[in-house]
């Protein structure tokens, strides 16, 4: 089970590093698609360095009820 934890973190750390590289953190607008997308990007961990490049386009939050 430690063994899983720490891939897991080093996985986590690599996408963070991925996004980071990208000014997902820096140069991002506040929007619901750019978060999406630095989220994304951090959980594709290193296939980020293989080619993957996730992107999200459209994001549509539910309005509360007036």
């Amino acid at each position: 089970m430690r063994w899983l934890s720490a891939a897991v973190l080093v996985w986590l750390i690599i996408g963070a590093l991925a996004a980071g590289q990208r000014g997902y953190f820096t140069h991002a607008s506040q929007n619901c698609a750019s978060s999406a997308t630095t989220a994304v990007t951090v959980i594709a961990g290193p296939l980020n360095y293989v080619g993957v490049n996730p992107k999200v386009a459209g994001c549509n939050l539910p309005h509360p009820s007036p």
